[in-house]
């Protein structure tokens, strides 16, 4: 067998743009994402015998892999390991989720039931973050991924930061990070100080809205509205808030978010309550011809 010398190796290493792990337990397979922040590859572990996913970020960021590191829950990929590479590139090694991203699962759930049950998941996953002072600061469909089995995960924690429960950090005025679309009025100006929990709360809102096709249910547009709206303490104050507004109305209860009118009310107890509807109406119908009965 010929094998290559390492300038050879190096010099391929560079145009294909694999990074080097030869020195490491990792057998690199392919890529299978590619960021601002990094570059995400399936890889074999030698050690271990599984599949891992491994992140290759610039010297020096392992911020990110740190704070996934502190966030133990079920809706965050765990990480498996970290380290750097010859070339000073570091990476990290996390679980290799098999499933698709949200807006991909989207296109094929047609359910609305069931996609306010994912996006509750979303909520929690989120609420556990904020409980542990740390904002994402770019949720959306494409870093949220829907497993094989149903799992909800969400992924691409590059520019999440610790903040505290008032907001701020430790990132100068006018820094913006994120995407347009999603991003809260505060964080789209670079007011990081006002950065906070309630950032995410406003793409959660965005997220929502996008799951929604028309005609959407009043109080669901009532619900995204408030989350999003552009003055942060107009907002729901915690992820969790928000995932049981949506839990209300799958139990068809009111939402705070909505005023609805007596006819809607009446609406919503029929939907809820259809056996003693059926009940009340047979009730109704008997009596009438009862009534009607005597004068025969």
């Amino acid at each position: 067998m010929n094998f290559l010398p390492d300038p050879v190796l190096d010099h391929l290493r560079n145009v294909i743009g694999l990074p080097d792990f030869s020195q490491t337990r990792y057998r690199l397979e392919r890529e299978i994402g590619r960021g601002g922040m990094g570059v995400v590859f399936a890889a074999h572990d030698e050690t271990l015998h599984r599949r891992v996913a491994i992140k290759v970020v610039a010297k020096g960021v392992l911020q990110e892999a740190r704070i996934i590191a502190s966030l133990e829950h079920p809706g965050i990929v765990p990480v498996h390991d970290a380290g750097e590479l010859p070339g000073g590139q570091f990476f990290y090694a996390m679980k290799l989720v098999d499933g698709v991203r949200l807006d991909q699962h989207l296109e094929r759930e047609s359910s609305l039931a069931n996609r306010l049950r994912l996006f509750q998941r979303v909520c929690d996953t989120v609420a556990f973050a904020h409980s542990r002072g740390v904002v994402h600061r770019d949720l959306k469909p494409q870093n949220i991924m829907v497993g094989a089995y149903g799992e909800v995960l969400i992924l691409d924690w590059g520019v999440a930061r610790a903040v505290s429960t008032a907001g701020g950090n430790e990132e100068p005025d006018g820094t913006v990070v994120g995407t347009k679309h999603y991003m809260a009025p505060e964080q789209a100006s670079g007011r990081t100080a006002e950065i906070g929990p309630a950032s995410d709360i406003y793409s959660l809102g965005v997220i929502l809205r996008g799951l929604l096709n028309p005609p959407a249910p009043r109080p669901l547009l009532a619900i995204a509205a408030k989350a999003s709206a552009v003055d942060p303490s107009q907002r729901y104050q915690e992820a969790l808030a928000l995932g049981r507004e949506i839990g209300l109305f799958l139990d068809r209860e009111p939402v705070s978010a909505y005023r609805e009118s007596s006819f809607e009310r009446a609406q919503r107890f029929a939907a809820r309550n259809p056996t003693l509807l059926i009940l009340i109406t047979a009730y109704v119908v008997v009596r009438f011809f009862l009534f009607f009965l005597r004068f025969l």
